[in-house]
C-alpha cells in the first residue's frame, strides 16, 4: 500500500488541469507542471513525447469539442509509481448547446510518475467514443 494516495491525486488533477486549461501559455505552463520533460502521452489516435507534442495533442482534443472540458469520474486508484482513473468530456457552461451535460467521449487512463510526482506517461484508453470516430 503507497505511503500517501495524495501522491496520485495531485498528479491527476494536474493532468486535468492541463486538458482544461484553454488560453495557449497556460495549457504550456499547465504541461510542463503536470508531465516530466521526456514525459509522454498515448492513446488510440495520438502517440507523442515531451512537452510541445503533448501541447499539440491537447490543443487538437480541444479544437475538436470547443465548449467541453474532462472531468474526473469516480476516484483515482494508485500504487508505486502508478495511478488510474477514469474521465469524460463533458460540455462546460456557457458552451453551444446539443446534449449539456452530455459525455460524448469518456476513457481510462493509467499514468506513471517520476520522483517528483511529474508524469512520465500516460496509456490512453477511449471507452466511449462518437459515432464514425
Amino acid at each position: 500500500m503507497p505511503a500517501s494516495t495524495d501522491r496520485y491525486d495531485i498528479a491527476v488533477a494536474r493532468y486535468f488541469e492541463a486538458w482544461n486549461a484553454r488560453e495557449p501559455r497556460a495549457l504550456a505552463r499547465a504541461v510542463a507542471t503536470a508531465w516530466a520533460p521526456q514525459g509522454g502521452y498515448t492513446d488510440p489516435l495520438a502517440d507523442v513525447r515531451g512537452h510541445e507534442g503533448i501541447v499539440a495533442v491537447v490543443a487538437a482534443a480541444q479544437a475538436r469539442f470547443p465548449g467541453f472540458a474532462f472531468r474526473l469520474t469516480g476516484s483515482v486508484d494508485g500504487h508505486h509509481d502508478t495511478a488510474r482513473f477514469a474521465w469524460e468530456l463533458v460540455r462546460e457552461a456557457g458552451g453551444t448547446p446539443s446534449g449539456v451535460g452530455s459525455a460524448p467521449v469518456a476513457g481510462s487512463d493509467v499514468i506513471t510518475l517520476d520522483a517528483e510526482g511529474r508524469i512520465m506517461s500516460v496509456l490512453g484508453f477511449l471507452d466511449r467514443v462518437l459515432a464514425g470516430e
